[in-house]
């Protein structure tokens, strides 16, 4: 590694328990530099290889790439963990700052002519190189990423192309930032039992919390953290309140000001569009979709579509039933989107006798944590060390080391779990280091996977449990179902390795997880009660598992309406007014006037603040259709750990990454390709 007196040598020499970064001795002056320091050795390392006088070879050419930038991976997965995680102004200049600077970097190496050139003479000659199955997808991953990256066009287009990559990282920076800003500037203060009327002890514990976190002052605070918002619209029986904290959930990004995205929403479109014609596709769709499992536009608009139907005609009759009990109340106003959790949640308690504030005193997070771990233990044998004593970065955050059954260390996760001002919403895993094989400059062979989960649950007040909703259970398995696919990884390349794969097969690991939060003896063990230390009532179970498919018309229209729109925006061109279009293609699909899309288009983070989710969003449903069949292979054996079936999906869909293809690597575990028929009777939405 070059010695540089401006890089700080724990940035990118990790030396912490296993390799972990000390993350105590790096602060915030130190990833300008060494952000400096990696792009130029990544660029000089780049050089050597597209000017190597020897003739191309996989060794000296793909294994050379797969190694090189590994300073510039470690100082980039340190820094946009903060800039998510724990941001602060001056993360957020230096994101504005390195967001364009690593595009303009990475279209440099896509158009290095020389070193295209190498990898081309490589790609005609494929069937001639005695590769490995592995080593084909690698070297395919390669030619196709250059060839998107414009290193067929001509040098004009290739430096507006590059000139659209700088411009569209400065955007999605911005979108991202302005979103964070709406959501942690705004708070509800509430004062008094009157503006506290319904709210249960758990969700006023955690409004006392929030009001600390913001400075206090106040008793209680709403925040827009979707674990005290929706709790919040669900328990509050101050339908004024419930109004005004829902006008501003859904009002980020498009408050006027500094932080309204729709300008950048409209010109990120536009470069889109421009991007998919340079690279000569009909549209921006087409090009993000021509490398997964959905292939074109017009697959993904059909599954959508047949589902969009069931789940309207479902939420038209759930919509009856809320009015109902609207009526019944002796009010006489329609059911608006700020009343439909409320409602909802006083049905469900009259359909199934048990409501949400009941459950929650059963879901504890260290016991939900717990329930995670024993359920990879019983699926994959692998078991969670907690490492108290080492530090991460930030206080909140936990450290584990992940062994095996012979107690063979395979992995290191951190548990990043509490809602803070300084963290963007939502919940998602990441990694600081991937696990592959190959030997490194360092002397290092192969490395470790170091992942981490970042959830965004209310933080309870010093000394009382953490409780979760169903729904942030479900999230915290959701999370730790991507991490497992980025531990149990078993690849040679790192670019294949974890959650290296088609958007529409990555959330497979993840959702298929999912199921096991529900599993009767799973919820038997680690759902209980906070106070008691009793198991939840079997009565109690009984109702949870009767009841999860209640309220399926309303979760699938929020979600398939926002993932439509998506599709809508990246299967046209330029659009003058994308909230006027977003109006167009709800009107069309007949959107309820009583629900809204589950991310409206100015904070749409999975699709405007990067390019991750982009013509994407729809991939949640489209590994929905796998998560339900998968599920379904265990439960046909009579036993949800079924050692067999376990063993399989442990070889064929966590472990292997994207050394094979999905297609075929869901028919080795299951041996065949499933129909949307058991999602959709997952969902409710089919008999």
């Amino acid at each position: 590694m070059t010695e540089s007196p401006a890089l700080k040598p724990a940035v990118t020499d990790w030396k912490g328990p296993h390799g972990l970064p000390e993350f105590a001795k790096i602060g915030d002056d130190d990833y300008a530099p060494a952000f400096e320091t990696a792009l130029e050795e990544h660029e000089a390392e780049i050089d050597a290889i597209a000017d190597n006088a020897q003739p191309p070879t996989f060794a000296n050419t793909i294994i050379a790439l797969e190694i090189a930038g590994d300073a510039l991976s470690r100082v980039s997965a340190l820094f946009w963990n903060r800039a998510g995680a724990h941001t602060n102004p001056q993360i957020q200049a230096l994101e504005r700052e390195i967001a364009p600077k690593m595009s303009r970097h990475h279209s440099k190496i896509g158009m290095n002519a020389a070193l295209f050139e190498r990898i081309d003479n490589l790609w005609n000659r494929r069937d001639d190189l005695g590769l490995s199955h592995e080593e084909k997808r690698v070297l395919e991953r390669h030619w196709k990423g250059f060839v998107k990256a414009g290193a067929k066009l001509p040098k004009a287009q290739q430096e507006r192309l590059a000139a659209i990559n700088e411009r569209l990282a400065s955007l999605g920076a911005n979108f991202g930032q302005n979103v964070l800003a709406d959501e942690s500037s705004w708070i509800l203060p509430l004062s008094g039992e009157e503006d506290l009327a319904g709210i249960p002890i758990f969700l006023r514990e955690a409004m006392a919390s929030a009001s600390a976190a913001h400075g206090g002052g106040h008793g209680h605070v709403v925040t827009l953290s979707r674990s005290i918002i929706e709790p919040f619209l669900t328990f509050s029986e101050r339908r004024d309140l419930r109004e005004v904290a829902f006008r501003a959930w859904t009002s980020r990004g498009i408050n006027g000001g500094a932080t309204d995205n729709r300008d950048i929403v409209k010109e990120t479109l536009a470069l889109r569009a421009e991007k998919a014609e340079l690279l000569g596709y009909g549209n921006y769709a087409s090009y993000k979709l021509d490398n997964t499992m959905a292939k074109t536009p017009e697959a993904v608009n059909g599954l959508l579509m047949q589902v969009w139907d069931k789940a309207v005609s479902q939420a038209r009759v759930e919509e009856t039933e809320l009015a109902a009990l609207i009526a019944d109340e002796g009010k006489n106003h329609e059911v608006a989107p700020w009343d439909w959790r409320h409602y909802a949640e006083k049905l469900r308690a009259r359909k199934f006798d048990f409501s949400e504030a009941e459950l929650k005193p059963y879901l504890q997070l260290e016991k939900i944590i717990e329930a995670c771990f024993d359920v990879a233990g019983r699926l994959f044998g692998i078991r969670a060390v907690p490492l108290t004593k080492v530090v991460g970065y930030h206080p909140d955050v936990r450290v584990f080391e992940i062994r095996d059954r012979d107690d063979k260390l395979v992995a290191l996760f951190l548990g990043d779990y509490f809602a803070r001002p300084s963290k963007r919403s939502g919940a998602w895993m990441s990694s600081f280091q991937a696990q592959h094989r190959l030997p490194l400059k360092n002397g290092r062979q192969g490395e470790l996977p170091i992942i981490y989960n970042v959830c965004n649950f209310a933080k309870p007040e010093p000394g009382r449990p953490a409780l979760l909703s169903l729904d942030d259970a479900r999230t915290l398995f959701h999370e730790f179902g991507h991490a497992a696919h980025g531990m149990l990884s078993d690849v040679t390349y790192p670019s294949v390795s974890g959650t290296g794969v088609s958007r529409d097969f990555v959330e497979l690991p993840s959702q298929l997880y999912e199921h096991w939060l529900t599993v009767p003896e799973i919820l038997k063990t680690y759902a209980v009660h906070y106070q008691t230390g009793e198991p939840m009532p079997q009565s109690m179970l009984d109702k949870v598992l009767a009841a999860r498919t209640f309220n399926a018309g309303f979760n699938t229209v929020e979600f398939t309406s926002s993932a439509l729109v998506d599709m809508a925006f990246h299967t046209q061109g330029p659009v003058e007014d994308p909230m006027a279009v977003q109006a167009e293609v709800l009107a069309k699909i007949g959107m309820p006037a009583s629900i809204v899309m589950r991310h409206a288009t100015p904070h749409f983070q999975h699709v405007f603040s990067g390019d991750g989710y982009s013509a994407g969003y729809y991939s949640y449903m489209w590994s929905e259709v796998l998560d339900a069949d998968a599920f379904a292979a265990f439960e046909e054996t009579g036993n949800p750990f079924d050692p067999d079936m376990a063993r399989k999906l442990k070889t064929h869909i966590y472990s292997s990454g994207g050394s094979v293809d999905p297609e075929d690597a869901y028919k080795a575990f299951r041996g065949k390709m499933p129909s949307p028929e058991a999602m959709l009777k997952k969902k409710g939405l089919a008999a």
